[in-house]
C-alpha cells in the first residue's frame, strides 16, 4: 500500500461542510455509467424550497433524500491544490470531514403543492374565449404555468405529464388548467359522436383525445376504451357523495346505459378502484350502495392519510383499503411496511381485516 504524506488544506475553514456524499442506488449507477459512456447528459435535479425535504429526480423518477448518520469520521482528500504552498509530491490534503452521508430511496411524486396551485383554476366552456396572453385573471388570480411546475413540483419531468394526464389538466398556451369533469364528460361524448366536427378547440380536444387514446396519422384515434368507460363512470358516480349514496345495481345500470350497448359488458367496478366506498347504509341495509370516495383527495402524508381512512371505517378489508394506498406507495412492498406501521391485522370469521394503531406519528 502507498503511502502519502497527508496534510490538512491551508483553506480548511472556508472548506468547512462544503462537501456531502450521496450513496446512489444500483439504478442510478447504471444511469451515470450509460451516461458518462455515451456523453449524454443525465440531467439530475434537486427540488424542494425552503419548507419541504429535498427530492433528486432524474427524467422519469423521483428518490427522497435522508441523512444517516456515521460511527466513523470520514475524511475527504484531493491532491494539493493550487497555492503558493509547497507540498511534497505524494501528499494529499483533507479538504473536509464528514459525519454522515445522504441517501436516496424511491420515493412517489409529490404533487399536492400542484393541486393547491390550481385550485379554483378549472377550465369549461365559458373559458373557451379567454385572453391566453394576460398572466393574471380579470378576478386578480395569478395564472400557474408548466414551466414553473417543472421548477417547484417535486417529480421528475414524466411523473409531472402523468400527473397531469390522470388529473386531467389541460396545457393551454403553457398555463395549467384543470378541467372541468362536467365538460369533459361533454367533450366525450360529442367526441364519440362526432370525431372531427364537435366545436371544441383544437387544443382541448387534442389534449383529451390523448388522455384517453393515441392519435394516429391521418386524422385517426385509437381509443383507450377502458379509460372512457372509467371517466363516464366517474361522471355519474361524483354525483353520490356522503349524504346521496347510491344502490350498486342502479348505478351499474346508469354506467352501462352512458357507454351503450358496444362496450356495457366491459363495466366493471374493478375500474373505479380508490375512488368510492361500498357498503349497508343505516336503514339500507336490504342491498349494498356506493358512495363516490376518492383518494385523490385524501392526504398524501401517510400517517394523515391512514387517519383520514380510519375516521371514516374503523376496520378495513386488505382488498377495500390497498386502492387508497397505490398513490403513497412506489410498490407492493412500501404499501405493505406501510400496513405494518400504521394498521393492526385481527381476523374476523376467516377473513382479515385492518384497525388502527393506537398513534399515526410513528
Amino acid at each position: 500500500m502507498p503511502d502519502f504524506d497527508l496534510h490538512f488544506s491551508p483553506f480548511s475553514t472556508d472548506e468547512a461542510a462544503s462537501y456531502k456524499l450521496i450513496e446512489l442506488p444500483s439504478e442510478l449507477v447504471g444511469l451515470l455509467e450509460n451516461a458518462i459512456q455515451s456523453s449524454d447528459p443525465l440531467g439530475l435535479v434537486i427540488k424542494g424550497d425552503p419548507t419541504e425535504d429535498a427530492v433528486l429526480c432524474t427524467r422519469d423518477k423521483t428518490y427522497s433524500i435522508r441523512t444517516v448518520n456515521l460511527s466513523n469520521t470520514l475524511l475527504v482528500v484531493t491532491p494539493p491544490p493550487d497555492t503558493e504552498f509547497n507540498f511534497a509530491e505524494d501528499a494529499v490534503v483533507i479538504r473536509d470531514q464528514l459525519n454522515e452521508i445522504l441517501e436516496l430511496a424511491p420515493a412517489v411524486p409529490r404533487i399536492s403543492k400542484l393541486v393547491g396551485r390550481l385550485r379554483g383554476r378549472e377550465y369549461d366552456e365559458t373559458n373557451e374565449e379567454d385572453d391566453e396572453d394576460e398572466e393574471v385573471d380579470s378576478d386578480g388570480s395569478s395564472r400557474y404555468t408548466y414551466t414553473q411546475a417543472r421548477e417547484e413540483i417535486q417529480a421528475s419531468d414524466a411523473e409531472l405529464d402523468v400527473c397531469l394526464t390522470q388529473k386531467r389538466i389541460l396545457i393551454i398556451k403553457d398555463e395549467l388548467r384543470p378541467i372541468s369533469p362536467s365538460y369533459l364528460n361533454n367533450i366525450l361524448e360529442l367526441t364519440a359522436e362526432r370525431p372531427r366536427d364537435h366545436g371544441i378547440s383544437r387544443v382541448v380536444s387534442s389534449q383529451v383525445l390523448a388522455w384517453f387514446g393515441e392519435i394516429q396519422g391521418g386524422g385517426k384515434w385509437k381509443m383507450n376504451e377502458d379509460e372512457v368507460i372509467k371517466e363516464l363512470g366517474l361522471g355519474i358516480l361524483r354525483e353520490h357523495k356522503n349524504d346521496d349514496p347510491i344502490e350498486k345495481g342502479a348505478f351499474v345500470a346508469k354506467w352501462k346505459l352512458a357507454v351503450g350497448d358496444t362496450f356495457a359488458d366491459r363495466v366493471s367496478l374493478n375500474l373505479l378502484a380508490g375512488n368510492y366506498l361500498e357498503g349497508r347504509p343505516v336503514g339500507r341495509i336490504e342491498h349494498e350502495y356506493l358512495t363516490y370516495f376518492p383518494s385523490s383527495t385524501l392526504p398524501t402524508d401517510p400517517a394523515a392519510r391512514f387517519a383520514d381512512l380510519f375516521l371514516t371505517r374503523t376496520k378495513w378489508r386488505v382488498e377495500d383499503i390497498t386502492p387508497f394506498l397505490s398513490d403513497i406507495a412506489v410498490n407492493n412492498k412500501e404499501r405493505d411496511k406501510l400496513l405494518l406501521k400504521y394498521c393492526r391485522a385481527i381476523s374476523e370469521s376467516g377473513a382479515v381485516w385492518y384497525t388502527a394503531r393506537a398513534q399515526y406519528n410513528g
